[in-house]
């Protein structure tokens, strides 16, 4: 993309580094629950929010912004503030776990801030992604006790996150969240271990999980690392319905989640020998033990969609949902889990989802069939919108049937 004439140096000088980058692409995800979840508690990070939740949240959220802190790598550890302006954010993928270093989405406060080491500003226009140009922001790096940097902490959303006041303001919670990280450091028990700045990317580089990609085919495909294997349709409705049940289920209960019969159990058995074998050799960190029978050491990927969901990256969500759970089974146990899965993506698109939202699950084949969505979809929608006459069609077509 060229540079357009008139932007200010610094915003020149990021969209001639940007020049690689989709400006139609959207964040990449690149960390998951747990890794959240360790950068929130611990280190730099885990000691710094504190201190911004109690200076800038309550304002953020009367501005009708929200504040966000990223790792050194820009990837978003933690976002809140006010309702509406975290769905709009949302819709463009600024949600927690999303990678916005500049290398990967261009001009933004947050990923440029990282790149240049201080506070920046970036108006609407001066994005260099098309989804961010209705937003602006501020941010400034975050910076341990010895000078490196450890995050950034940007204000999003209209005019507002980019007054005169707005970089001060930040300056000044970015001062005394380091004197915190500072304190923190210096009362650290001798020997304990020390938090590296780029923690979250050597987590990403050394976490080995093993993963079971159950959506959108017939059978499951196991990946650890590097390798992968193609389960078999049996293998793959065990390892659904023990995943989706982290309890554990009897005998006697998962013969019939599998089989529809209780009266299965010594073919069950037998298939779960065999299973533990698949996991032996491609899985090692798995554990499939007995009475009940409980599944760990693995994550699915509607562990992953459904997180999303949660977190109210719904977007995102319906990207990494390829289409239902193991789609070719009949297994009861795998119908429930799939008509599980479906009932909480159109409830979230249906009760918080935007346009974008409500239009992604509608291109979705379950989204498709269902006529409140498109009605949903259509409510929300201009009146001079180019996709209304087709959805009024579709609407049509589904209640003829």
């Amino acid at each position: 993309m060229s540079v357009p004439a008139g932007l200010r140096p610094l915003v020149a000088a990021s969209w001639r580094r940007s020049s690689r980058v989709d400006p139609d692409g959207t964040p990449a995800l690149a960390l998951d629950d747990d890794q959240l979840d360790a950068l929130r508690a611990e280190g730099p990070i885990g000691t710094a929010l504190p201190v911004v939740r109690r200076l800038l949240l309550d304002e953020v959220r009367a501005a009708g912004c929200v504040v966000a802190v990223t790792d050194a790598t820009g990837c978003i550890v933690w976002v809140d503030g006010a309702r509406r302006a975290r769905r709009a954010a949302e819709d463009m993928g600024f949600t927690a776990g999303a990678d916005w270093a500049e290398d990967h989405v261009g001009t933004s406060a947050p990923g440029t801030a990282l790149r240049l080491g201080r506070g920046v500003q970036i108006r609407s226009e001066e994005h260099y992604a098309t989804a961010v140009k209705a937003f602006s922001c501020t941010a400034v790096p975050l910076h341990a006790a010895d000078g490196s940097v450890v995050g950034a902490l940007d204000i999003t959303g209209d005019d507002r996150a980019v007054e005169r006041h707005t970089l001060p303001l930040l300056t000044a919670t970015a001062a005394a969240a380091e004197a915190q990280i500072a304190l923190a450091a210096v009362q650290r028990p001798p020997g304990a271990a020390t938090e590296e700045p780029t923690a979250g990317v050597a987590r990403r580089r050394t976490t080995v999980r093993s993963e079971l990609d159950l959506l959108g085919s017939d059978t499951a495909t196991l990946r650890t690392g590097d390798r992968s294997v193609r389960l078999s349709e049996r293998h793959s409705e065990v390892l659904a319905v023990l995943a989706s049940t982290p309890g554990g289920l009897a005998a006697e209960d998962l013969a019939v989640a599998v089989y529809g019969d209780r009266r299965a159990v010594p073919t069950l058995r037998a298939e779960v020998v065999r299973l533990r074998r698949v996991l032996a050799e491609h899985a090692p960190d798995a554990r499939l033990t007995s009475r009940p029978y409980r599944l760990t050491g693995i994550r699915t990927d509607v562990d992953t969609v459904l997180s999303a969901l949660d977190r109210g990256a719904r977007l995102q969500a319906v990207d990494g949902y390829p289409g239902p759970v193991l789609p070719g089974s009949a297994s009861p146990g795998v119908d429930d889990l799939r008509d599980a899965v479906r009932l909480r993506f159109r409830e979230s698109v249906l009760t918080d989802g935007g346009a974008e939202a409500l239009h992604a699950w509608s291109r979705t084949a379950d989204g498709a069939a269902d006529p409140e969505v498109l009605r949903a979809l259509l409510a929300v929608l201009p009146r001079r919108s180019p996709r209304r006459a087709g959805l009024v069609a579709a609407i049509e077509a589904l209640e003829r049937r």
